[in-house]
Protein backbone atom coordinates (compact mmCIF):
# COMPACT_ATOMS: atom_id res chain seq x y z
CA UNK A 1 0.00 0.00 0.00
CA UNK A 2 3.06 2.38 0.53
CA UNK A 3 4.12 2.12 -2.98
CA UNK A 4 0.16 3.27 -4.35
CA UNK A 5 0.25 6.29 -1.38
CA UNK A 6 3.99 7.13 -2.73
CA UNK A 7 2.90 6.74 -6.90
CA UNK A 8 -0.44 8.77 -5.60
CA UNK A 9 1.40 11.39 -4.41
CA UNK A 10 3.44 11.64 -7.36
CA UNK A 11 0.93 12.25 -9.43
CA UNK A 12 -0.67 14.75 -7.58
CA UNK A 13 2.76 16.84 -7.87
CA UNK A 14 2.42 16.36 -11.47
CA UNK A 15 -0.79 17.58 -11.50
CA UNK A 16 -0.13 20.75 -9.31
CA UNK A 17 2.73 21.45 -12.00
CA UNK A 18 -0.37 21.96 -14.55
CA UNK A 19 -3.05 23.56 -12.57
CA UNK A 20 -3.21 27.62 -12.01
CA UNK A 21 -1.54 29.05 -8.70
CA UNK A 22 -4.84 29.36 -6.98
CA UNK A 23 -5.50 25.60 -7.68
CA UNK A 24 -2.14 24.50 -6.12
CA UNK A 25 -2.75 26.39 -2.78
CA UNK A 26 -6.12 24.88 -2.64
CA UNK A 27 -4.93 21.54 -3.68
CA UNK A 28 -1.79 21.58 -1.19
CA UNK A 29 -4.27 22.16 1.74
CA UNK A 30 -6.76 19.61 0.51
CA UNK A 31 -3.84 17.26 0.24
CA UNK A 32 -2.53 17.99 4.43
CA UNK A 33 -3.25 15.44 6.82
CA UNK A 34 -5.33 17.53 9.12
CA UNK A 35 -7.51 18.63 6.17
CA UNK A 36 -9.16 14.89 6.19
CA UNK A 37 -12.44 15.99 7.50
CA UNK A 38 -13.22 18.42 4.16
CA UNK A 39 -11.22 16.05 1.72
CA UNK A 40 -13.60 12.81 2.47
CA UNK A 41 -17.03 14.88 2.18
CA UNK A 42 -15.66 17.27 -0.76
CA UNK A 43 -14.84 13.90 -2.63
CA UNK A 44 -18.27 11.75 -1.92
CA UNK A 45 -19.79 14.85 -2.83
CA UNK A 46 -17.89 15.55 -6.02
CA UNK A 47 -18.84 12.06 -6.78
CA UNK A 48 -22.10 12.12 -6.41
CA UNK A 49 -22.13 15.23 -8.47
CA UNK A 50 -20.25 13.53 -11.27
CA UNK A 51 -22.83 10.52 -11.13
CA UNK A 52 -25.49 13.16 -11.77
CA UNK A 53 -23.61 14.79 -14.30
CA UNK A 54 -26.53 15.02 -16.68
CA UNK A 55 -28.38 18.00 -14.70
CA UNK A 56 -26.90 21.77 -15.49
CA UNK A 57 -24.91 22.97 -13.24
CA UNK A 58 -23.09 19.41 -12.63
CA UNK A 59 -20.52 18.04 -14.59
CA UNK A 60 -18.44 14.82 -15.14
CA UNK A 61 -15.51 16.23 -14.40
CA UNK A 62 -16.33 16.07 -10.89
CA UNK A 63 -16.35 12.14 -10.90
CA UNK A 64 -12.36 11.93 -11.16
CA UNK A 65 -11.71 14.80 -8.67
CA UNK A 66 -14.24 12.96 -6.11
CA UNK A 67 -11.99 10.13 -6.68
CA UNK A 68 -8.89 11.74 -6.53
CA UNK A 69 -9.57 13.37 -3.05
CA UNK A 70 -10.79 10.03 -1.54
CA UNK A 71 -8.12 8.36 -2.82
CA UNK A 72 -6.27 10.03 -0.44
CA UNK A 73 -7.74 8.25 2.66
CA UNK A 74 -9.35 4.82 1.15
CA UNK A 75 -6.57 2.55 0.57
CA UNK A 76 -8.37 0.71 -1.58
CA UNK A 77 -8.71 2.92 -3.96
CA UNK A 78 -5.57 3.89 -4.37
CA UNK A 79 -4.91 1.51 -6.86
CA UNK A 80 -7.25 1.93 -9.38
CA UNK A 81 -7.07 5.47 -9.06
CA UNK A 82 -3.60 5.65 -9.80
CA UNK A 83 -4.10 2.94 -12.60
CA UNK A 84 -6.80 4.95 -13.89
CA UNK A 85 -4.40 8.19 -14.16
CA UNK A 86 -1.68 6.53 -15.87
CA UNK A 87 -4.00 4.99 -18.16
CA UNK A 88 -5.44 8.20 -19.07
CA UNK A 89 -2.38 10.03 -19.23
CA UNK A 90 -1.05 7.52 -22.16
CA UNK A 91 -3.70 8.14 -24.01
CA UNK A 92 -4.34 11.82 -23.77
CA UNK A 93 -0.73 11.83 -24.97
CA UNK A 94 -1.07 9.37 -27.63
CA UNK A 95 -4.49 11.65 -28.50
CA UNK A 96 -2.34 14.90 -28.81
CA UNK A 97 0.42 13.77 -30.71
CA UNK A 98 -2.19 12.05 -33.27
CA UNK A 99 -3.68 15.28 -33.66
CA UNK A 100 -0.34 17.22 -33.74
CA UNK A 101 0.40 14.89 -36.53
CA UNK A 102 -2.58 15.16 -38.73
CA UNK A 103 -2.08 18.55 -38.16
CA UNK A 104 1.67 19.08 -39.77
CA UNK A 105 0.38 16.76 -42.49
CA UNK A 106 -1.98 19.27 -43.71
Amino acid sequence: MAKHRARLDRQFDKLQQRIPPQGVRLLTSLRRPEARWIRVPLGFLLVLGGIFSFLPVLGIWMLPLGLLLLAIDLAFLQGPVNLAIVRGLRKWTVWRRARRDRKLQR
